[in-house]
């Protein structure tokens, strides 16, 4: 394996773009520590869910710009990041300052499978109310311009491993 550069490698995207299982794969291969921002807040502060329940969406985002400012300083992390986390011009100044960003990508077709396979996964607050194949278009439809700033990897049809090794080729590069 060619040397990876001391950088983070920070993964963002749309939910159930397998930001989660992929960034652990490239962790593991690469001997870094996984990091899944949701997971932080979740563990300091109960469920997103609840959090945009019971004290708003504002506050949610003020969370993960938290934990975007906590997990830059760290080194050797593979970071999966909340899928609106990188929109926010702080948060992706924070974390293209200390990582090299990957946005995974997948259309609207793929993310519904993904979710509805998910069945017992955690409640996705922003498809609540709505169709959830509206919702997910009109979404990736709003972020487009905000994860085309990023570089990106298409995820359809492929293997969270073979995601993974063109992400590890991509940073040996």
């Amino acid at each position: 394996m060619a040397r990876v550069p001391d950088r983070n490698v920070v993964l963002t995207g749309f939910m159930g773009s397998g930001k989660t299982t992929v960034g652990r794969l490239v962790a593991r291969e690469l001997g870094w520590t996984f990091v899944d921002t949701d997971d932080v807040i979740v563990a300091r502060h109960g469920s997103i869910e609840a959090i945009f329940a019971e004290r708003g969406e504002d506050a949610f985002r003020a969370l993960e710009r938290e934990v975007a400012a906590e997990v830059a300083r760290s080194q050797h992390h593979v970071i999966a990041t909340g899928g609106r986390m990188l929109l926010d011009p702080a948060n992706a100044d924070a974390l293209t300052a200390t990582g090299r960003v990957f946005c995974l990508v997948a259309d609207a077709d793929e993310i519904i499978r993904r979710l509805q396979a998910d069945i017992g996964g955690p409640v996705r607050p922003l498809l609540s109310g709505e169709y959830p194949a509206a919702a997910v278009a009109r979404l990736l439809d709003e972020r487009a311009a905000g994860y085309g700033q990023f570089e990106q990897v298409r995820t359809a049809g492929r293997s969270p491993q073979d995601i993974a090794a063109d992400i590890i080729e991509r940073l040996e590069a």
